[in-house]
């Protein structure tokens, strides 16, 4: 029988900003058409660890790996950084990052915005690329916004254009950090909708969330952080219905709305 590497996998990781230590040993894994939540009160690390997914924070120890290819490093320490640019771009490439914020370009269309980094960054043909990103805007239901200006666009339909253009660079996993926590609730039915669709089709994701409920529906594996550390893991019906650690359950009851 042969064994498939994990799309992502952090063995050990460690991270610190001088002498903040803000993860302290984490391990975690996605395999793929796996979707994977991160849970935790603000300052446990949940997005420093989604970040070193992607190499947009270096780790001073630990192995970060993409289908079983690990990073390379140069240095130690503080002083420790990838040592194969091309790699990281290749990596980059294939782990498409959601924001908080919106992040879209001011003076592209919403088209162009979803267009711009398989074109640029990919060199894909164009034509092919606008038909792949207009079917995307369709998907996130906002076909009818190709042609405007990010400002001319509700928060919610501005984060559903961010996620077609994550779609966009056809990646192998997609990384979403708090992809809700600056809408208001209403709009952020619209984005929760397309992560569950997403879901759905069984796409490997690694989500940050406060939001219990999403994770709960979406997620094979959640895995609670706490001061850098894992504090408990498990299938969302453990830790939402019976969690063990005291400072989960803790958690749990201060993020459920009274």
């Amino acid at each position: 029988m042969t064994v498939t590497a994990p799309v992502i996998e952090i063995r050990d990781l460690h991270k610190s900003y001088g002498s903040l230590e803000v993860l302290k040993g984490v391990s975690i894994r996605a395999d793929r058409g796996e979707v994977i939540s991160l849970i935790g009160s603000s300052g446990s690390g949940k997005s420093t660890l989604l970040r070193c997914c992607n190499l947009l924070e270096d780790s001073q120890r630990g192995e970060v790996l993409f289908r079983g290819e690990a990073v390379k490093w140069a240095g130690e320490g503080l002083a420790r950084r990838p040592a194969d640019r091309a790699q990281v771009t290749r990596f980059r490439t294939n782990l498409s990052m959601v924001f908080q914020q919106f992040n879209l370009w001011s003076h592209m269309t919403i088209l162009q915005n979803v267009m711009e980094a398989p074109v640029t960054v990919l060199k894909r043909d164009p034509r092919e690329v606008e038909t792949l990103a207009r079917s995307l805007l369709d998907k996130v239901g906002i076909g009818d916004k190709a042609d405007n200006w990010p400002a001319q666009l509700s928060g919610g339909q501005q984060q559903r254009a961010a996620i077609a253009r994550a779609l966009c660079m056809q990646p192998e996993a997609l990384l979403f950090d708090e992809p809700t926590s600056a809408l208001d609730p209403e709009l952020q039915q619209e984005v929760v909708k397309v992560i569950k669709d997403l879901a759905n089709e069984h796409r490997t994701m690694i989500l940050v969330t406060h939001d219990m409920r999403l994770a709960a529906d979406v997620s094979d594996h959640v895995i609670f952080l706490h001061k850098g550390l894992i504090e408990e893991e498990g299938p969302p019906a453990q830790l939402f219905g019976a969690p063990k650690s005291e400072r989960l359950q803790q958690f749990l009851s201060a993020s459920v709305p009274a």
